[in-house]
């Protein structure tokens, strides 16, 4: 028989001397005819589509819409009907906890989990009596802010706006210099035109109430320093004067990858 249906040979044939010889003896003459049924059947099994394993139909078009909230198939294990982790970084931009926070835990996790969170980067700040917003670096760390807001608004994949807010963080002490941003959005295909329309759009209200926002967001879960990490809404890490503190289940980058997993999967 042809080795691929050699798997369809369950029963080893029978000892010599067995009851069952004679009989197979006399079933001999319709064996040929026996054999070609069964490939004929197994041809028909294996041509025939099934209805539970065929092709499945073009989900493309009802993927594009949420690539960029959850990519399937970009980590293994991860089950597009899972709901997403809120995974939250609370900075100020020119802080360099905020900096390490970035470069030392949230970007290596989210290389690994990004099709698992649903991550958002919020600020830290103290409004003002006349709607504004004081910011503890100054009033160029508020501009900082807002850049990364426009950066997250116009650009809503954290592929692009934490690489650029990365970029920006790294070489806080000069933020928002033009050359600086200017450098950074041209490395993550970031339109500097849009990001600059963005934080002056009416006369600066718009990136102000943006930043209120999100200082409101940090100030309503109890936040106040920089850099704050909660993981599911709870206090997960805080990265504070050069050193990780209120860590109870570690400060490695694997460690927040195992938290994220195992709520991913509850």
């Amino acid at each position: 028989m042809d080795e691929k249906y050699a798997k369809y040979k369950t029963f080893p044939p029978p000892a010599a001397g067995s009851p069952m010889r004679a009989h197979a003896l006399r079933a001999g003459r319709f064996r040929p005819l026996l054999m070609l049924t069964l490939v004929v059947l197994c041809l028909y099994l294996y041509a025939k589509p099934s209805s539970a394993l065929g092709p499945l139909p073009d989900m493309s078009p009802r993927l594009s819409n949420t690539l960029q909230v959850a990519m399937p198939g970009s980590a293994p294990g991860a089950d597009t009907n899972a709901a997403l982790v809120p995974l939250e970084a609370h900075i100020m931009s020119k802080c360099p906890d905020a900096r390490d926070c970035l470069q030392k835990l949230i970007l290596p996790a989210m290389v690994r989990i990004v099709d698992k969170v649903n991550f958002t980067l919020s600020f830290i700040g103290t409004p003002t009596e006349n709607d504004g917003i004081d910011c503890m670096h100054g009033p160029e760390e508020c501009l900082g802010n807002i850049m990364l807001l426009c950066a997250e608004d116009l650009y809503p994949d954290p592929k692009t706006y934490l690489g650029f807010s990365m970029c920006l963080m790294k070489d806080y002490q000069h933020i928002p210099q033009r050359n600086l941003i200017e450098d950074c959005a041209l490395e993550h295909a970031i339109d500097f035109g849009k990001l600059d329309k963005c934080a002056s759009k009416d006369d600066g209200a718009w990136g102000v109430e943006m930043l209120r926002n999100s200082v409101r967001r940090s100030s309503d879960a109890g936040v106040t320093k920089s850099c704050t990490v909660r993981l599911d809404e709870e206090f997960y890490c805080v990265r504070d004067g050069g050193e990780w503190t209120d860590c109870p289940h570690g400060a490695e980058v694997n460690d927040l990858v195992l938290a994220i997993e195992k709520k991913y999967r509850a």
